[in-house]
């Protein structure tokens, strides 16, 4: 039943999925897996659990055969990991599933242990009616998305492609959840685009001296003043088909022209929404780590610091040539992490029957095409030749800050909008 998809949810969140990277320390995905396998198992389904990297890192792939053979096939993906949560900041248990005051509460609970609780419910629902799709669909139950996917969606797209065999389109997390306008309009924002990442590690280097020396060969000031030109850097305004109709339908949504506005200003009038918005008009590039010395009298041969660049579809040269210009000269630049941007077709049948499945459970609801600025595993399908959504439907309580969940304290999820976006989501695979 798809009213199990509670449970599911309370269930995933109890088991401590948190990704520390490679470190030990990260072994609740292997859990999470047999978990979801078992209860696809229960249903009648037979699905391969994969040990990708060790033997701690798996994930669950089930492809239900569709009644058209001469269909494209449908991936439906969601990842099994989450980040770490620091207890004592919470006031519910970070793992416990607890539910109060109509939420669940808990890590993973919006990213996105919700729309792996949809999945399983929607396919033990499938298991035990004997449902068959018109097309062929893959569910796979995934880990590591939150350190970059390297062993878990990139490591199945690298050594298992066959499993993604007819794979035409995806649809994954970060889209179909509700922004309230007003009483007659809920806007439903679906993942059509998301920025590339370079992650970039710059080097300076200088001979070593004593601290009390005069010194104008010094790492760690030419580093610095690198590390603040890249910081202060205004980069011009580009905008992507999907974000330009994203601002047309701001526009037509508040009555307010928002096309042609800066960042800045598109903050003030539409408040936490321009979130959306922002980071999704330009590249970016943001100093996150710095690295030198190890005493305060001593030069330091080395100095390194770490840059979080993102860079829009179609604009990854131009972040490339600025950043080397804004460095300068005797600065070695290292690519430490790097993810393609991707942007899927807009006007697409899949996109209308996105947006008819929330109409039929939300007559208020107006599907919207936008993009995030972070990354998801769509990047690892998209290097497969797959068109890649983000919608794992949600109704959101009005004035409730859905981007402020993902990572935050206190992460919960409406118990009524989680039972909203498993009816949507049954709605749409079966429409599909």
């Amino acid at each position: 039943m798809l009213s199990d998809v509670v449970t599911l949810t309370q269930e995933l969140i109890a088991i401590d999925t948190s990704n520390y990277g490679d470190s030990s320390e990260t072994v609740g995905e292997a859990a999470a897996a047999d978990y979801c396998a078992e209860r696809l198992r229960e249903a009648g389904w037979d699905p391969e659990v994969i040990v990708t990297s060790s033997d701690r890192r798996r994930a669950v792939v089930l492809r239900v055969p569709g009644t058209d053979p001469q269909a494209p096939g449908l991936l439906v993906h969601g990842h099994l990991d989450v980040v770490p949560a620091i207890s004592s900041e919470w006031s519910k248990p970070a793992f416990g599933g607890v539910i109060e005051d109509g939420f669940i509460w808990g890590r993973g609970a919006v990213d996105m242990k919700d729309m792996d609780a949809m999945m399983l419910a929607v396919m033990r629902e499938w298991g035990r009616s004997g449902y068959r799709p018109r097309r062929d669909m893959v569910f796979a139950f995934l880990p590591d998305e939150e350190a970059g996917s390297v062993h878990g969606s990139h490591w199945l797209a690298e050594n298992r492609p066959e499993l993604f065999a007819g794979i035409t389109q995806a649809i994954g997390e970060v889209g179909g959840f509700s922004i309230t306008i007003n009483d007659d309009l809920r806007l439903y924002p679906i993942q059509t685009a998301e920025k590339g990442m370079k992650w970039m590690r710059l080097r300076a280097a200088s001979r070593a001296g004593h601290g009390s020396m005069i010194h104008h060969d010094n790492s760690v000031t030419q580093l610095a003043q690198a590390v603040t030109r890249i910081g202060e850097h205004q980069w011009p305004i580009h905008k992507t088909p999907t974000v330009q109709r994203f601002l047309d339908e701001l526009s037509i949504a508040f009555n307010v022209d928002v096309s042609d506005v800066s960042s800045d200003e598109l903050h003030r009038r539409l408040g936490n929404l321009s979130y959306l918005v922002g980071a999704t008009m330009q590249n970016t590039a943001n100093p996150t780590v710095l690295k030198a010395g190890y005493k305060t009298n001593v030069i330091p041969t080395e100095s390194f610091a770490e840059i979080d660049c993102r860079f829009l579809p179609g604009q990854e040269e131009e972040l490339e040539s600025t950043i080397r210009t804004l460095v300068g000269d005797g600065i070695d630049i290292d690519v430490i992490n790097h993810g393609i941007a991707i942007e899927a077709p807009l006007d697409t049948q899949l996109f209308e029957i996105m947006a008819s499945a929330l109409r039929a459970e939300d007559e208020k609801a107006r599907a919207v095409p936008y993009m995030i600025s972070g990354g998801t595993d769509a990047k690892a399908f998209a290097g497969l030749d797959i068109e890649c959504y983000g919608f794992s439907p949600l109704r959101m309580p009005e004035g409730l800050d859905y981007w402020r969940l993902f990572h935050g304290v206190d992460e919960c999820v409406p118990i009524e909008g989680l039972e909203f976006g498993v009816r949507v989501l049954d709605r749409f695979l079966r429409a599909c």
